[in-house]
């Protein structure tokens, strides 16, 4: 295999299953420090909301989201902030810079009124984790960000290569920054492949590690890998199930569908059905 897509070396995963950490959505210091409203919470506010990259998405910025982020600062993952990298229907993602041993760092801040709760929720019925939540929209969204900080540790302890996640509070995300100067490395979709056997072969060989730590990507596909410095990094991982979820079969075969799809438009004659069997075959008996 050509190096030009490098395989992470495995570390010792954990047992796979619904064996998860408990996600908390009670009260936090951060709700505490936005009810505080002290001085130096105000004039952070102030500044923030009147920095001109966030002007265009101050519906982001609410008082908790602001808490949230300050909170961070005063943590030390962020010392200052960026424009935004990219922007979706739940979720902005901002440059920043973090602490001197990070660098620069990615921030991402759910929208918490924006969210679409529909569209989670065919991620989470099913998922002990949420048997509680009921239809409280807030407490979905901040424990959403909370599974995907932990789908992320979980990923990079089965060899996955996927954003390193540093921080989380409330309903926003500082992870590893992928790319260069504040651009965002290109995705799959928009990366030239020169060797897309190779580009294949890896994606295949993650989606087997994942699978192997017990979880289903769910949404995988062209346009959220992402080729970086020579690497494949799988993001967006948020709404990945444990394979006990009762969807997760479905969500497998749409994942092994969507990259067998984009492959074969690359010129490559393989089939979704055919990579499903390949991870299923050769995954850990004993995991």
């Amino acid at each position: 295999m050509s190096e030009e897509y490098g395989l992470l070396d495995p570390e010792n995963a954990e047992e796979p299953g619904d064996e998860w950490e408990e996600i908390d959505v009670s009260d936090t210091e951060a709700d505490r420090i936005a009810r505080k409203r002290d001085r130096e919470f105000s004039q952070f506010r102030e500044r923030v909301k009147d920095s001109d990259q966030f002007k265009v998405e101050q519906s982001v910025f609410d008082d908790a989201t602001l808490a949230a982020l300050y909170k961070l600062v005063q943590d030390g993952y962020v010392q200052a902030f960026g424009g935004p990298i990219s922007s979706g229907k739940e979720a902005t993602v901002y440059s920043a810079l973090g602490d001197e041993e990070n660098g620069e760092v990615a921030v991402k801040i759910y929208r918490i009124n924006a969210s679409n709760f529909r569209d989670m929720r065919e991620y989470l019925v099913g998922d002990p984790r949420f048997e509680e939540l009921g239809g409280d929209k807030k407490r979905v969204v901040l424990a959403w960000v909370r599974k995907e900080f932990a789908n992320l540790k979980r990923a990079i302890k089965a060899g996955v290569r996927v954003p390193e996640p540093l921080a989380v509070q409330r309903n926003v995300l500082v992870m590893e920054f992928m790319g260069n100067d504040g651009r965002r490395a290109p995705t799959l979709a928009d990366a030239r492949l020169e060797n897309p056997e190779t580009a294949y072969e890896v994606v295949k060989e993650y989606m087997r590690r994942l699978f192997d730590s017990g979880l289903v990507h769910g949404d995988l596909s062209e346009y959220n890998i992402l080729v970086s410095n020579g690497e494949l990094c799988i993001i967006d991982v948020g709404q990945a199930v444990t394979y006990h979820h009762p969807n997760s079969g479905e969500f497998l075969t749409r994942d092994c569908a969507n990259i067998a799809s984009f492959f074969q438009r690359e010129g490559l004659d393989v089939h979704g059905d055919e990579l499903e069997n390949w991870i299923r075959e050769n995954a850990d008996p004993e995991k």
